[in-house]
């Protein structure tokens, strides 16, 4: 019990950044300090899959626009969970994946893997596995789709890495939900304690990249209505501060937030814009930041040597905040 108090006291700690949850819209990347010539870029988006597919159709023209205004070359797409909402029709097979997938986000622009981790919505059985669709739809070949199991690492670029990714699936029991009370969109305890075992044995190898990332459905701190997950700040959170990982990526909480505490060595990022509907927040900016918005949108990750890069851009291409952090952990905002 002590240690829960403890932790609820942490969550209150909101970093101090002074005046910089008065943020407003910052310039366009074109104004930003140009990017780095060896740098890599991901862009990444969350809960996209909804079966009314308008604004998924507007977040992914924005990060077509985006791509080409700029000259980027994508080297990555991050797809953070939630990736179908509602039926799929013939699984593997579903003319889903060709409309809302392969055409929504075209290889003609995004030419790279598609690095995917599992939400709630792609556990739900209607009445066939589409977690079992999704594995299968990686394996089948000529697809940027990546998905090699429900929990995986990666390093990137391939020569020389500069970040090592661990891509979990965080469809854990969640004590404070009442939807998990009635829906059982969550892992067996054998499942939860077997991917647990693998993220404390990749943690603990040595590690020669720069950056460590952890990417997953739900976060781990949310300033939306699925707030804080217990579970996930019971068994990942102690890793993530001990590991010094850089950044922690998730989606769940349909909006845009960037978290920060005050002495954790990670930054707690939410793009989960992609395309369902949008949800409002319960803890405000200025009391929990420094950023948090309720917008449709997408964010843009750049790696170099020297510096992560992360961005969060709405739908007319604008970037809405923005911060930088480097391999010791120094971060800074951009304005």
């Amino acid at each position: 019990m002590n240690e829960f108090l403890s932790r609820r006291r942490f969550l209150r700690q909101s970093f101090a950044f002074s005046a910089l949850t008065a943020l407003g819209s910052l310039p366009s990347l074109a104004k930003l300090p140009s990017p780095h010539p060896g740098a890599s870029h991901w862009l990444m988006v969350g809960d996209w899959g909804y079966e009314n597919f308008t604004a998924q159709k507007a977040v992914a023209a924005a990060m077509q626009r985006y791509v080409h205004e700029h000259s980027l070359k994508t080297d990555a797409l991050l797809m953070l969970g939630d990736n179908w909402y509602g039926p799929l029709p013939g699984g593997v097979a579903s003319p889903r994946w060709t409309k809302q997938f392969e055409e929504m986000y075209p290889v003609g622009v995004f030419d790279c893997p598609a690095y995917a981790v599992l939400g709630n919505h792609d556990y739900q059985r209607m009445p066939e596995s589409k977690v079992d669709a999704e594995l299968a739809y990686a394996k089948k070949g000529g697809t940027r789709w990546t998905l090699p199991s429900r929990w995986y690492r990666f390093e990137f670029p391939a020569a020389t890495p500069l970040v090592t990714v661990l891509a979990l699936d965080s469809n854990v029991f969640h004590p404070m939900s009442d939807r998990a009370k009635r829906e059982n969109f969550t892992l067996t305890p054998e499942e939860q304690a077997e991917q647990l075992r693998w993220l404390k044995a990749e943690l603990e190898k040595l590690r020669q990249t720069p950056y460590l990332i952890v990417m997953a459905h739900h976060p781990i701190y949310s300033n939306g209505p699925h707030g804080d997950h217990a579970t996930l700040i019971a068994e990942w959170e102690p890793l993530l501060r001990e590991h010094k990982a850089h950044l922690y990526l998730a989606g769940h909480d349909h909006d845009m937030q960037h978290l920060e505490f005050d002495g954790h060595p990670t930054s707690f990022v939410l793009s989960g814009g992609g395309g369902a509907d949008l949800y409002t927040l319960k803890i405000e900016e200025a009391q929990r930041g420094p950023y948090a918005a309720k917008v449709y949108g997408f964010s843009h990750l750049q790696i170099a040597p020297d510096k992560l890069t992360l961005l969060h851009l709405d739908t007319s291409g604008h970037v809405i905040h923005g911060f930088t952090k480097t391999p010791s952990g120094e971060v800074q905002m951009l304005s």
